[in-house]
């Protein structure tokens, strides 16, 4: 369920993120596409056509909770389908990179296990971090 309120409400998030990603998000016609052929959809929290949803009513601290930013692959597969030509890479990007402007995390070294972090790939480490800190 979607709930609008004046502490999830940010009015200038739209245009943020278009500023960031150079997309314009209300060229979505909501059809439904990019989530039928998301490879990572199953992963995340919400659909990408939710999360362009949500993002069009500039509910940001809902978007910016939510996993798929980080989850999604960039793989394009909802580019190359989308009628109306809207890259939501682009668009998880940018939210990632807001959140980032506040210093938020989505994955804290200091807070994984030391097994986990002896047991993970060093390149796989760096590009984990690359995308979600960096």
């Amino acid at each position: 369920m979607i709930s609008i309120s004046e502490t999830n409400f940010d009015p200038s998030f739209a245009a943020k993120l278009r500023k960031i990603s150079g997309i314009n998000i209300f060229k979505c016609i909501q059809c439904g596409t990019c989530s039928a052929v998301c490879p990572m959809g199953a992963h995340m929290d919400i659909t990408a056509r939710k999360f362009i949803h949500m993002c069009r009513l500039r509910l940001r601290q809902q978007v910016v909770l939510s996993n798929a930013p980080w989850i999604c692959a960039a793989c394009s597969e909802c580019l190359v389908r989308c009628p109306n030509g809207v890259d939501i890479p682009k668009v998880m990007e940018a939210v990632r990179l807001l959140t980032q402007r506040k210093n938020i995390n989505y994955v804290e070294p200091s807070q994984m296990p030391s097994e986990t972090l002896a047991e993970l790939p060093t390149i796989a480490l760096i590009a984990c971090f690359r995308k979600h800190t960096a």
